[in-house]
């Protein structure tokens, strides 16, 4: 899997609660042929990031977090939540809370290998049963020009995207290495595949 289906893929067929207000999650998961519905997590529910953590715990927690929100609001079903950052010289990179912050972010990753971290979580509120797993995918950014990066601060392309970058809006200047292309997106369709299948036993 990459960032479409393979033609012989089968998505699993119970209906997910999406725990997430990110419309790239959802645009993956319609794109991969998965049921689902949108329960949002309370703002609350992605706050406190401990210095102390690292990115794969960070992330961890807070995708735990999102889904202890949602299971609450619920009677019955299958909680999806997810959260993704960006990683660079031990450094968290989150999302830019505007475009100094994003320039920022963009001027540390130049020229550098990165990773982006997401964890992903799947509660089935009828069984308890409940997983927490961490994807992990490594790039590596061209050094752009002063230029080049104010043309891509232009486009608004890094608001609400970790590491103030959108692979998936294709800049020729940032390159997969190693790891899945959907988990820098924001949601590990590969990761998910066998955490579904899993949570079936």
């Amino acid at each position: 899997m990459s960032l479409h289906p393979s033609p012989l893929f089968q998505p699993d067929q119970r209906e997910i609660i999406l725990a997430s207000s990110s419309p790239r999650r959802r645009e993956l998961l319609d794109r991969f042929g998965y049921t689902f519905r949108v329960l949002e997590p309370d703002p609350n529910a992605e706050c406190g990031i401990c210095s102390r953590e690292t990115p794969p715990e960070l992330v961890a927690r807070l995708a735990y977090q999102k889904a202890a929100n949602v299971i609450e609001k619920i009677d019955s079903g299958l909680v999806l939540s997810c959260d993704t950052v960006a990683e660079c010289v031990a450094i968290i990179l989150g999302k830019p809370e505007n475009r100094e912050h994003a320039r920022q972010m963009l001027q540390r990753l130049r020229g550098r290998r990165h990773s982006v971290y997401s964890g992903v979580c799947l509660w089935d509120k009828s069984t308890s049963n409940r997983s927490i797993r961490v994807d992990v995918s490594h790039l590596w950014m061209e050094p752009i020009t002063d230029q080049q990066l104010e043309s891509y601060l232009d486009t608004e392309q890094w608001v609400g995207k970790a590491g103030a970058f959108g692979f998936q809006d294709g800049p020729n200047w940032i390159r997969l290495e190693e790891g899945s292309p959907s988990n820098v997106v924001g949601l590990p369709m590969e990761l998910l595949s066998t955490m579904l299948a899993e949570l079936k036993t």
